[in-house]
């Protein structure tokens, strides 16, 4: 049985967006579009209503690539589970309290038991400190938090 992927928003935005010229965020494209294209297929990639949300949103030319992306993945659905999930993670105050999307794709990806939630938001998600806080509230609902990685973190064979 293939792992379990989530794929949150700041993945599928680099994956489609133009070259940058910024050489790290051009950098983090180019891993992205090549996970996308060697590695995807190592995996059952999923996705939520939150993340469409989001690529729906800002330039239409964009929006409609990253939908593309997105249009064939399994999606999870937000449950009333997972915001308050979301709320246990908020309240923490390991996250920013707004937008709380952040928590919301955690949550979800929590509760559906995916084995890694893959994004490129270092900031609130895959950083370290912030992920053994949420860790240790995760524990004490009883779900294990997914391994939250970047695409150049999940290129292992």
């Amino acid at each position: 049985m293939k792992e379990t992927v989530y794929i949150e928003t700041s993945v599928v935005s680099l994956l489609v967006a133009a070259p940058s010229a910024n050489l790290s965020v051009a950098g983090n494209q180019q891993v992205t579009r090549d996970w996308w294209r060697i590695h995807q297929g190592n995996f059952l990639c999923v996705t939520s209503e939150e993340t469409l949300v989001e690529a729906a949103r800002g330039n239409p030319e964009q929006a409609t690539l990253r939908m593309a992306a997105l249009a064939n993945l399994p999606l999870l659905s937000a449950s009333s589970k997972a915001a308050d999930l979301a709320e246990q993670f908020l309240h923490t105050g390991a996250l920013p309290p707004v937008p709380k999307a952040d928590a919301l794709h955690l949550a979800v990806a929590t509760l559906a038991e995916v084995d890694y939630l893959l994004t490129w938001n270092c900031r609130h998600l895959a950083n370290a400190q912030i992920l053994r806080r949420l860790e240790r509230e995760a524990a004490q609902t009883g779900w294990p938090l997914p391994k939250v990685c970047t695409p150049l973190e999940l290129m292992g064979e």
